[in-house]
């Protein structure tokens, strides 16, 4: 399963690559079109927006395979194994809870606009929410793949704080 995720996480990034291109090409030239020629692209403010969108969703499901999201340990930090074991827990079931009501509204919304259609593309706006699905799928999975690791024992006392510290947090404060 691990193999998978790598895989699919790494096809997720090229994909979300491909996005921004895109939503660059799109943008810049609807612009240059606009000012130099006095036109623009039609589509472009719909679609450029849709990507991103996209871009949102599956770059969650990056950051979440890697724990590249930002946390605070102010109090997990403080615990001992088992209390943090209990927090990385109660998380992850949180988490996974959130998940299936993100992929249950996702779900619900798709269905409703199924036969409506966008403005200018005139494409299904369930297409707007399939990023939210695939991300309660692939990231439910991904939670529930640490959750069983953290109950068999298989995770590491220094797995269990799973999250990126800030960039901008001081190192090394000696207070």
């Amino acid at each position: 399963m691990t193999r998978f995720f790598d895989i699919t996480c790494k096809a997720i990034e090229y994909l979300i690559a491909a996005f921004m291109a895109g939503m660059v090409v799109l943008v810049f030239g609807n612009v240059l079109l606009r000012y130099g020629f006095n036109s623009g692209i039609t589509l472009s403010e719909e679609l450029s927006r849709w990507l991103f969108v996209w871009m949102t969703f599956l770059g969650a499901i990056v950051a979440l395979r890697s724990h590249e999201h930002l946390g605070t340990d102010m109090l997990v930090g403080r615990l001992g194994p088992v209390g943090k074991k209990i927090c990385m827990g109660l998380s992850q079931l949180l988490m996974m809870m959130c998940c299936y009501l993100l992929f249950k509204g996702a779900y619900e919304q798709a269905i409703i606009n199924w036969t409506s259609t966008s403005a200018v593309m005139e494409v299904s706006l369930s297409w707007v929410y399939f990023p939210g699905i695939i991300f309660a799928v692939l990231g439910g999975l991904l939670i529930a793949l640490d959750f069983i690791k953290l109950i068999t024992g298989q995770m590491k006392n220094e797995e269990l704080m799973m999250f990126q510290e800030s960039e901008e947090a001081p190192h090394g404060d000696s207070r």
